[in-house]
């Protein structure tokens, strides 16, 4: 398994050893190249949710990113609801 760093914003990408990750990622490479250059935020909620993606870390740090997807997801489906009468 080969491990890469991500910083943010960015995203800025090294093959270096991340010993200060705040987050980890498990996904196969050729699946995360996939979400990372046509992946939308449902394309990644999927993942997760089929287990082809998987994050650990500071629990504080994950309860956030679920809270600004679901945020995000909420204000997409606002702006369909106003688009669409």
């Amino acid at each position: 398994m080969q491990l890469y760093r991500i910083e943010l914003p960015g995203p800025a990408v090294t093959k270096t050893l991340p010993t200060d990750a705040k987050l980890t990622l498990e996904v196969r490479r050729d699946r995360f190249n996939e979400l990372a250059t046509k992946g939308h935020l449902a394309d990644w909620r999927r993942a997760f949710e089929r287990g082809e993606v998987r994050a650990t870390g500071i629990d504080q740090y994950l309860k956030l990113i679920v809270k600004v997807v679901e945020a995000q997801e909420e204000r997409s489906r606002t702006r369909r609801a106003r688009s669409h009468p």
